[in-house]
Parts: C-alpha cells; sequence; structure tokens
C-alpha cells in the first residue's frame, strides 16, 4: 500500500522529445478547433440576436431604454449616496426626477402636436397657396407630366376607370386611446427597472469588484464599470443639454415671427437631435412643413427650417465636437451601422438608442480587449495553415 501511495504522489516522466514533437502539431490543431468551434457559435449568435431582439421588442426594448435611463443617472445616484440619502431614497428622488423631465416633455410637445395633426387636413389649401408661386417655376415640367397622364389615360381600356376612396386617418385621440393601457403597461415596468438598477447598484457593484478571483481582475472590473458609466452619463447629459439649448434657441426664434406653439417645436427639434444625421433631415421637413401651414408667404414660411439648419451646422460642427469629441470619439461610419442596425430592430426607438448602446459596448470592448478575428484567421489560422500544407 505504501509503494502503491508513493507511486500515485509521484510525478510522471517527462515526455522524450520524439513525443513531444508529435504531440505539438496536435495541441495546437486542438486549440485551433475549439477556437474554430468558438468563432462559429460566436457568429451564430451575432446572426440570431438581431430577430430575437426585433420579435421580442416589447420585453427588450423597455429593458434596455430602461439600463442606458439607469446608467445615465447613476452619477446622480453617488451624489447623492456621498451625502449620506440612503440608496433607495436616492432611487426614488432619481426616478421623481425622470417623471417630471418626462411628463414635462409630454406637455410641451405631446398635447400641441395631436391638434397640429388634427388641424393639417384644413391647413392643406394654405400649404397649396403658399406654394403655388413655386410651383409656377415648374410650370413646364408639371405640364409635362400633365400630358403624359393623359396620353396614359387615353390608352387605358374602356370602363377601366378606379375611383381611390381616401379614408381619412383615426383621430390621434382614438389612437393613443387604444395602445395607452400596452404603453403604460411598458413604462410601469421600465420605471420598476430603473428603480431596482438603481437601489441596488452599490451592492451590485461591490458584489461584481469583489468576486473576482484576482485582484487584476477585480481592478479591471472596477474600471470598465466606472467607463461604462462615465461615457454614457458623459454623453447623454452633455447631448441633453446641447439639444435643450437648440430646442430654446429655435422656439425663441419662432416666437419671435410669430409661429404658434414654439415650445412644440422646440421640444421636437430637442428630441429628434437624439438621432444622428436623420433627425437633423426630419425637423427641417418637418419645420417646413409647420411654416406652410402657418405662412402665407413662401420666403417666411422657409424661415423656420432655414433657422434651425444654420444653428444645426453650427452646433454640429463647433459645439458638440468641442463639449464631447475631446473624450469621446466615434468613428462616424459605427455610428450610420448601429443607427441603421437599431432603427431596423426598434424603429424610432432603437435609433434614439443606437447611440449610446454603441457607446456602451465600445467602451466595453476597449477596456476588455477586442477579439482579433483578421488574425485569427489570417496571421496563424487556418488559411495560413492550409497553404502550408499546399505547399508540403
Amino acid at each position: 500500500m505504501n509503494e502503491v501511495s508513493e507511486g500515485q504522489g509521484r510525478t510522471p516522466p517527462p515526455l522524450p522529445p520524439e513525443a513531444e514533437e508529435e504531440l505539438g502539431p496536435i495541441g495546437f490543431r486542438r486549440d485551433r478547433l475549439l477556437a474554430s468551434l468558438n468563432l462559429l457559435f460566436g457568429l451564430l449568435l451575432i446572426l440570431a440576436a438581431p430577430f430575437a431582439l426585433r420579435f421580442g421588442a416589447e420585453f427588450f426594448l423597455p429593458t434596455t431604454a430602461a439600463l442606458v435611463i439607469a446608467i445615465a443617472l447613476v452619477p446622480l445616484l453617488e451624489w447623492m449616496e456621498r451625502r449620506h440619502v440612503p440608496s433607495v431614497l436616492a432611487a426614488v428622488i432619481c426616478v421623481l426626477v425622470l417623471l417630471v423631465v418626462a411628463n414635462a416633455a409630454i406637455a410641451s410637445i405631446l398635447i400641441p402636436a395631436m391638434q397640429w395633426v388634427q388641424e393639417l387636413p384644413d391647413r392643406i389649401d394654405t400649404i397649396r397657396e403658399t406654394l403655388a408661386p413655386v410651383f409656377e417655376w415648374f410650370a413646364e415640367l408639371e405640364q409635362f407630366f400633365t400630358n403624359m397622364a393623359e396620353q396614359f389615360a387615353s390608352t387605358a381600356l374602356p370602363g377601366s376607370t378606379q375611383t381611390v376612396t381616401v379614408q381619412p386617418p383615426s383621430s390621434t385621440l382614438e389612437m393613443i386611446a387604444s395602445s395607452a393601457p400596452h404603453a403604460i403597461l411598458q413604462l410601469l415596468f421600465a420605471l420598476l427597472v430603473i428603480f431596482f438598477f438603481l437601489a441596488g447598484w452599490t451592492r451590485m457593484r461591490k458584489r461584481t469588484i469583489t468576486g473576482r478571483a484576482s485582484f487584476d481582475g477585480a481592478m479591471t472590473t472596477a474600471r470598465v464599470i466606472q467607463k461604462v458609466v462615465d461615457a454614457t452619463s458623459l454623453y447623454l447629459g452633455t447631448i441633453t443639454m446641447v439639444n435643450i439649448s437648440v430646442g430654446l434657441i429655435i422656439a425663441g426664434i419662432l416666437w419671435s415671427i410669430g409661429m404658434p406653439t414654439p415650445l412644440m417645436w422646440g421640444g421636437i427639434v430637442a428630441l429628434l437631435n437624439f438621432i444622428p444625421y436623420l433627425g437633423a433631415i426630419g425637423s427641417v421637413l418637418l419645420l417646413g412643413m409647420g411654416g406652410l401651414m402657418v405662412f402665407p408667404d413662401p420666403w417666411m414660411a422657409a424661415v423656420p427650417a432655414a433657422s434651425f439648419f444654420a444653428i444645426h451646422i453650427i452646433e454640429a460642427n463647433l459645439v458638440t465636437p468641442a463639449l464631447v469629441g475631446r473624450r469621446l470619439t466615434i468613428n462616424p461610419l459605427l455610428i450610420l451601422i448601429a443607427l441603421s442596425f437599431w432603427a431596423w430592430v426598434w424603429g424610432t426607438a432603437g435609433a434614439l438608442l443606437a447611440v449610446p448602446l454603441l457607446i456602451i459596448g465600445k467602451t466595453i470592448l476597449d477596456a476588455a480587449g477586442r477579439p482579433d478575428i483578421a488574425g485569427f484567421l489570417f496571421e496563424e489560422g487556418t488559411l495560413i495553415e492550409k497553404a502550408n500544407r499546399k505547399r508540403e
């Protein structure tokens, strides 16, 4: 028994050099196989995730939006906790602040916008009269299309005339009333997610950091968490202040020229400005339509859209880069890809969340390390192995 126990405790003898040379390629191929399988499963997960997010939007959209908002509110929570405010009370205050801001935005944007939508059918004649001088510039082109339409109509078969009936859209109140219960449930769910996230933020962060097996892992985890919070809160806080300032300036200009509900238009501009590139285009179009509905002079009707365009050029090229660009730089191509992806997945809400989600993902990858797929494939990967085998 002693001999057996002593034999079990002994280390196995080293392999001869010939055996190590034979096992070397085998171990390398095994590692390459495992890495290839991980890469394959990762690609399959990436391909399946967008469809899961899109079809599960009723759950994923409010959850994701709530988590992004909660991360942006973490600095306010920590500021109150440093002043000895209990975590639960601080979370309640953050949620109340969010509700006050949301209600103010709804009161200043949604209610006047409903009135504008209801008045739109009655303002069609006003828009036509305003655009009449502009249409005269294209009289020849209009005549050309008219002749083409008449020629096409003359070649139609007898009795094939179709009557198109345009049904008026449902009222905004009816639409809101039908979708209100579902929206209220999603809003309550999002508020609960924000509250519980903020209430347990300090404990959750401590457990995440102290649960690491090594000191270096704990420090890396703490660094990643802090960078995500700082980057997200910096972007959302700065962009929110910039957009509110732009909205107030636009509201002041519209008030000075006599356009009704200037605060509504300023709120719409501030909200759409969260969407890169496309938001500015939407603001110009909406302000142009609003100007046509109010002012009979076409040049005066173009003042709201032209004013926003000039202010947006200054804000996008001077103000925002000076405030955010030094600490947070994102490739415009990545912004366009993220914008198109999240807009396809979740529509307008996804477009609003595109840049914050991109910032969170980029911050995590920068801190934790990015996968070198190109190096895996071309430097020491399967393609070079195949090439070497062909040469042999």
